[in-house]
C-alpha cells in the first residue's frame, strides 16, 4: 500500500462524506463542507497519478482503483446535483452511459491482454467535469438562501450557467468515448 494507493483509497473514503454534506447534513454552510471534501478528493486524483509516475509506484491495485474512484466521485456528484435539480438529468444519463461503455470496453480488451490507458480526451473530460462540478457548487454556495436551496428552473441565470457547464462536460465525454470506441473497436468487432 504505497502513497499513491493510499491517496486513492482516501478519495473513496471521502465520497460518503461528500454525499452526506450535499444531501443529508442540511446544517449551515453544508455546501461549503461538501465543496471542501469534493475539492480534496479531486486533488488526491492529481497527486496520486503524479507521485505514482514520478517514483515508479504504479501498481495493478492503483490501475484498478484509481479510475473506479474517479467514476464514483463524479457519479456521486452528478446524481446528487440531479436530485437537487441543479443540472439536467439528460446530461447525467449521457455521462453515465459513456462511463459504463468505457468500463465495458476495458473489460473486453482486458480479456485480450490489452490495457486501455487514459488518453488526452479522457483526461480533459475528467478535469473539466471536476472543475464544472466545483463551479456548480460554488454557484450554489453564492446563491444559497437561509430558507434552503432555491428552485432552479430554465428561467434562472444560475441554472443556465450550470447547464452550460454540464453540457460542455457532456460534449467532452461523448468525444472521449468515441475516441476510445474507435481506438479499440477491433477488439469488439473481432468476430469471436
Amino acid at each position: 500500500m504505497n502513497l499513491p494507493n493510499k491517496l486513492t483509497v482516501l478519495r473513496v473514503i471521502l465520497i460518503p462524506f461528500f454525499l452526506l454534506f450535499v444531501l443529508l447534513f442540511k446544517i449551515p454552510h453544508h455546501m461549503v463542507f461538501a465543496l471542501i471534501v469534493f475539492a480534496a478528493a479531486s486533488i488526491t486524483d492529481w497527486f496520486d497519478g503524479k507521485i505514482a509516475r514520478k517514483h515508479n509506484l504504479v501498481t495493478t491495485f492503483g490501475k484498478f482503483l484509481d479510475p473506479l474512484a474517479d467514476k464514483l466521485l463524479v457519479m456521486t456528484a452528478l446524481i446528487c446535483f440531479t436530485f437537487e435539480r441543479w443540472i439536467d438529468p439528460v446530461a447525467v444519463v449521457l455521462i453515465l452511459a459513456r462511463e459504463f461503455m468505457v468500463t465495458g470496453l476495458r473489460l473486453v480488451v482486458a480479456s485480450e491482454g490489452v490495457v486501455v490507458a487514459a488518453g488526452i480526451w479522457g483526461k480533459l473530460k475528467t478535469a473539466f467535469t471536476m472543475v464544472a462540478l466545483i463551479a456548480i457548487m460554488v454557484l450554489q454556495i453564492i446563491n444559497d438562501t437561509p430558507k434552503g436551496s432555491p428552485n432552479y428552473t430554465w428561467g434562472t441565470p444560475i441554472f443556465l450557467v450550470n447547464e452550460i457547464l454540464i453540457w460542455i462536460a457532456v460534449v467532452l465525454t461523448v468525444i472521449s468515448g468515441a475516441v476510445y470506441l474507435k481506438g479499440y473497436w477491433k477488439y469488439i468487432d473481432s468476430g469471436k
